[in-house]
């Protein structure tokens, strides 16, 4: 697999990018909090041969441009259309990953025209709720305070289902290291822009672009419970349960994250019939 990395320029903000450049077909991989690209490199693996995959470093986090103290969704989501149009990409399947997930929707809000399909990746188009924003508030307390550490050792494991954390000791541990190279103020600004975050369960329902959401069964952020009242309230995107994942089914279950997310990115390219992807 060919893979190019480089910074590219995207609506004033330097940004990493990765990408395979060949294929006819693009996917947009967005990762999530306290992430950079690198989350993605092997599950990239199971689908550039069939797709073109570009990844990006959002602002604030990897080695991203750090711009300004509050990293709005809606400003993150204007880096990735730049992005994508200094890439040459009109139209893409893209892919969000948690706070991946809150962008890419933002996006799809303001730029419907550049998707050829949404993916959400344990995320959904709700607000926080009061608890989460003072979740949020008391870790930009740990962040300024000079407590990343803590949050270093305490975040990455509960990310993936419990039965998963020895076999992924390795991807924990990447983890881990990702977040205590995070700049301390990408991550609060960061954090004050998903903590203000829109609800955006209407613009999802009412957009006409195909839509798949995948939930893993043992995920402690997006609970079971959480993800199916998304699924009620979206009868309009394909729901689909990984059923051996925490919060990172991407890693946890790449082969069958893959295989729903081809199958998808075919059919919302108008290659097959919904009924023939299943």
């Amino acid at each position: 697999m060919v893979k190019e990395e480089k910074f590219i320029m995207a609506g004033g903000c330097a940004v990493r990018v990765s990408d395979t450049l060949e294929g006819e077909r693009t996917v947009v991989l967005l990762h999530g909090y306290l992430e950079s690209l690198d989350v993605w490199d092997r599950f990239t693996e199971l689908l550039a041969p069939q797709v073109r995959v570009v990844a990006a470093d959002l602002p604030g986090h990897g080695i991203s441009e750090v711009k300004g103290e509050v990293h709005t969704m809606e400003f993150m989501a204007d880096t990735v259309h730049a992005a994508m149009e200094t890439l040459g990409i009109g139209r893409a399947v893209v892919v969000g990953h948690s706070m991946g997930g809150y962008v890419a929707l933002e996006m799809l809000r303001k730029y419907p025209e550049a998707f050829a399909g949404l993916v959400l990746f344990h995320s959904t188009p709700n607000p926080d709720s009061e608890k989460k924003r003072e979740d949020r508030l008391r870790e930009i307390h740990l962040i300024e305070g000079g407590k990343k550490e803590l949050i270093a050792r305490s975040f990455p494991h509960v990310g993936f289902a419990p039965q998963n954390r020895k076999r992924l000791a390795w991807a924990v541990e990447e983890l881990s290291d990702q977040i205590t190279l995070t700049e301390d103020a990408g991550i609060v600004a960061v954090l004050k822009g998903i903590r203000d975050r829109h609800d955006l369960n209407g613009t999802m329902r009412g957009s006409g672009v195909p839509q798949m959401m995948l939930f893993g069964r043992y995920d402690e952020y997006v609970t079971p419970e959480t993800a199916a009242e998304v699924i009620r309230n979206q009868p309009q995107a394909r729901a689909v349960w990984l059923e051996n994942s925490g919060h990172m089914g991407f890693v946890e279950e790449p082969a069958a994250a893959a295989d729903a997310l081809l199958s998808f990115v075919a059919e919302a390219y108008g290659d097959v019939s919904p009924e023939a992807a299943g």
